[in-house]
């Protein structure tokens, strides 16, 4: 069991299995060592955070949608590798945040995904990012995260 793995299960999340494409696209994209990671919306099985951040989502509530589309994003990355043995690190995440215009927290919302990726790779899952707010996402949901990491 890989440190990662062993980290889940310290905190008690079990990785679903990775939606397949909706669309014209693959999940993840191998270039060189690094792994480009389609954008992983914020339902985990039953569950979907839904709504606009600014009218009918609070901080808090977006930051848990946050967190579970960087679930998502390692539930790709794990099942496109196999193991977590070859993951070195997150370089970038990319947050789209459901906001109306006059929304300016998506920092306070993507640190859900930002603040999980440190929890469970400790250093290695430091990462540049950015945080933009959008007029709306696939199904109504709050958050959608990207992600770019290294592989061994």
């Amino acid at each position: 069991m890989s440190q990662i793995d062993a980290r889940l299960t310290d905190l008690g999340i079990t990785l679903p299995t990775p939606p397949l494409p909706v669309a014209n696209y693959i999940p993840v994209v191998q270039c060189g060592n690094t792994l480009y990671v389609s954008g992983q919306v914020s339902r985990l099985g039953d569950v979907s955070y839904l709504g606009k951040l600014g009218h009918d989502t609070d901080i808090e509530t977006g930051a848990r949608a946050a967190k579970a589309s960087a679930i998502n994003l390692l539930a790709q990355v794990k099942a496109y590798l196999g193991s977590f043995d070859r993951l070195g690190r997150v370089v970038k995440l990319t947050g789209f945040v459901n906001a109306t215009p006059d929304f300016t927290h998506h920092p306070k919302v993507i640190n859900g995904a930002s603040d999980f990726m440190v929890e469970v790779m400790g250093d290695a899952g430091r990462h540049a990012r950015s945080a933009v707010g959008v007029s709306g996402l696939p199904m109504g949901c709050a958050v959608e995260v990207e992600g770019i990491f290294e592989i061994k």
